[in-house]
């Protein structure tokens, strides 16, 4: 269960705005402009005074009798064109394919780029170094197209459903965040590219009974706890000649993933990581594409397991990279240099680094995201890239909550964005190089100051559970609150290594599913992150969930509760209740039937009910290949502990869900079922793991969530 896969689930519970990260800019190399999609047009904003100038207007896009619709945009290296993506389609969960039309600004002509291909089949489509071709991936092969004269040339033949070239399978997208699969070579002559051969995969069949008057099956390839991964290989293929060499990667296609593979810039090499079947073991490899000679350069082994690098930021001339790792026990920055293997710590702290910003190597900086004091906040500091510096904090901390930067390449500007749990988001275009906003009125104190004031603010705290496990959350208590009266409790949990919810961002303390106002109806609204969230509380901190999902995670928040419920008199002991979406709607379950005592009513949403059914790659990343016992699986599973059940439950899922099968759903209704547990049951027709499709969708299941709240645990203070 990815981050991705809740963004929307989040965002209607907790209330996060959508703007609540820097947006992405389309920087110029100078560092000094950037480029953005307004009303359709592509126009260059100049700083520091932002002078605008239309560079592909409606004119040009309209000028081949087709309404070209701007969905995203890259730009050529000499800046002369611009590759247009429009008419996108939904692949699982984002729109990856498309059509793509390239604009030339010295012609004043555009052309359909894959013209004769289906409509929107062309996928993930880029510019060639030096802007004669484009390359794209359409029916799991790749293509090259010159742009001039418009030949196509198919640079794969085999590609299939099962046998994908340029892309990934459903596993790969889904938990590695792959899916872009190829990469030009920095001279233009050739095209590296993973292969996915997902033939011997086995299909989930989801069955779709409400838009035909006879049923049909929707095969989704699916990996499965224990079932074998796709086979995946590195091939070069040559543009002139079509023809496909394949790196000669050490172990098993089968047993080993390649998350992460790039050209080192500038050069006949290629970098890629390998991880082992049981992610515990991290390799890079450098491997010379004209002899097909591979070297190890970096290895990273842990007990538990070591995450998919995030990506290769090259410094020195292309000698050394510089990776987020935490083979010391917290996140921290390292530069690995290539030819005699050395790793140089950079920042040298007992504190997490949260992301890389950027690295000013003409001024030997690194910048980069932390919070050592506060695990729910995140500012920027900086430090010398050398790794002799001390750490400095940039943002101001007369501002706190959570601050993203979008720099600009030569650390010039920024897009710096702001929100807390009593702040909208805002934005503001600031002098990097001062820390200074571009204009006061633009400036994200000024918009803050023009904010209504927040009455009835979300309130943070620590708890200490008897484990001695200290907890961050925050509580919103009802309006008009009267300390001598009880008020019922809400809890949100997710409780995943996969997202965090105790988060200083605005939205805490809201609930968008619920359908009215939870504060004012007199709910106490509560959340909290156990071990193994991913917040800045050290290795320790998020990986002890390993091979304890469903136990260590569940412990933790329950006796948090109890802890809460006992030492506030405000809140009612019978008036309990805990919903969670995805992996939340995991733990919910487990909370209701681990801890019945405590947790009186439970909505649980598209939860994994059986931890056996879900994917391979993220639930043997954090419990563990169930080789030779799935003993930890069945612990951590609700179903398990489904006849327990005491309190009220509504079980919700999409039966037409392609992440969290409806299976799971299926399993645990027998399970209630032999124990003779009665519960509410809201299956919603061919709806995937979001539960948005479909006329009036949103609105019902809020309507729904909301009913089954207030009948079983009914709101104000008594």
């Amino acid at each position: 269960m990815n981050t991705k896969k809740l963004l929307w689930g989040l965002a209607i519970a907790l209330g996060f705005s959508t703007t609540a990260t820097a947006q992405s800019v389309n920087w110029a190399k100078d560092g000094n402009s950037y480029y953005q999609n307004i009303s359709g047009e592509i126009v260059k904003i100049t700083l520091p005074k932002g002078d605008r100038s239309t560079v592909i207007g409606m004119d040009l896009l309209s000028s081949s009798g087709k309404n070209i619709r701007v969905r995203s945009f890259q730009l050529s290296d000499d800046g002369t064109k611009a590759l247009i993506y429009t008419n996108s389609k939904r692949v699982w969960r984002y729109d990856t394919r498309g059509d793509y039309w390239v604009a030339d600004m010295n012609t004043r002509k555009v052309t359909q780029i894959g013209k004769d291909k289906p409509a929107s089949s062309l996928m993930f489509a880029k510019f060639s170094p030096d802007a004669s071709k484009v390359a794209y991936v359409s029916g799991h092969n790749i293509y090259v197209e010159d742009i001039n004269s418009g030949n196509v040339k198919a640079l794969t033949t085999d590609g299939t459903a099962r046998l994908i070239n340029g892309t990934f399978d459903w596993v790969y997208e889904e938990e590695f965040d792959c899916r872009d699969g190829f990469r030009w070579s920095p001279d233009g002559k050739s095209i590296a590219y993973w292969q996915i051969d997902a033939r011997k995969i086995r299909n989930f069949l989801m069955i779709n009974n409400t838009d035909s008057i006879y049923s049909y099956n929707i095969p989704v390839e699916y990996p499965k706890v224990g079932q074998d991964p796709s086979a995946c290989k590195i091939g070069l293929v040559d543009i002139a000649t079509a023809q496909t060499k394949w790196l000669d990667v050490p172990g098993s296609q089968v047993q080993n993933y390649i998350p992460r593979m790039d050209w080192v810039p500038n050069s006949n090499n290629i970098i890629l990581q390998q991880l082992n079947r049981e992610q515990n073991l991290s390799t890079v490899y450098l491997a010379n594409a004209s002899t097909n000679t591979i070297n190890e350069i970096y290895k990273e082994t842990d007990k538990v397991w070591v995450d998919a690098i995030d990506k290769f930021h090259w410094i020195n001339n292309n000698k050394e990279f510089v990776i987020l790792t935490e083979k010391d026990n917290w996140a921290h920055l390292y530069r690995i240099n290539i030819d005699n293997k050395k790793a140089t710590l950079i920042t040298n702290s007992n504190f997490d680094v949260m992301s890389l910003d950027l690295i000013d190597e003409a001024n030997n900086i690194v910048y980069f995201s932390a919070s050592p004091t506060n695990a729910t906040q995140k500012y920027l500091y900086k430090t010398k890239l050398d790794g002799k510096g001390k750490l400095e904090q940039v943002t101001p901390s007369v501002l706190p909550g959570r601050h993203t930067y979008n720099i600009s390449p030569t650390a010039a500007f920024a897009f710096h964005s702001y929100q807390s749990s009593t702040v909208r988001p805002v934005n503001e275009w600031m002098n990097f190089k001062t820390n200074n906003p571009l204009t006061m009125a633009g400036s994200i104190t000024s918009q803050v100051g023009n904010q209504p004031a927040i009455k009835n603010k979300v309130e943070f705290f620590k708890v200490i559970t008897e484990d001695g496990v200290e907890l961050d959350g925050w509580m919103k208590k009802p309006e008009n609150f009267d300390r001598t009266k009880k008020y019922p409790v809400v809890f949100y949990v997710y409780g995943e290594p996969a997202s965090a919810t105790a988060l200083d961002s605005y939205g805490a303390g809201m609930n968008r599913l619920y359908a009215g106002d939870m504060a004012k109806d007199g709910y106490i609204y509560i959340s909290m992150d156990n071990r193994g969230a991913p917040v800045p509380k050290g290795k320790a901190w998020r990986k002890a969930i390993y091979k304890n999902i469903g136990q260590l995670n569940i412990r933790d928040q329950a006796l948090a509760a109890k802890k809460l419920l006992a030492t506030h008199s405000f809140m009612d002991k019978d008036r309990v209740a805990v919903w969670g979406w995805s992996g939340g709607g995991s733990s919910t379950l487990n909370l209701l039937f681990q801890y019945p005592d405590i947790y009186k009513t439970g909505i649980s949403i598209a939860p994994v009910a059986n931890q056996l059914t879900y994917d391979n790659i993220y639930q043997e990343r954090y419990m563990g290949t169930p080789f030779p016992t799935t003993d930890a699986y069945v612990a951590g599973s609700p179903v398990t502990h489904a006849k327990n059940l005491k309190g009220n439950l509504l079980l919700v899922h999409g039966t037409g869900d392609d992440n969290v099968h409806y299976q799971n759903a299926e399993m645990l209704i027998n399970e209630l079922v032999k124990h003779k547990k009665t519960f509410q049951l809201m299956s919603y027709p061919n709806r995937t793991h979001s539960i948005s499709e479909g006329e009036g969708t949103s609105e019902h299941l809020a309507l729904t969530f909301t009913k089954f709240l207030k009948e079983n645990c009914p709101p104000g203070g008594r």
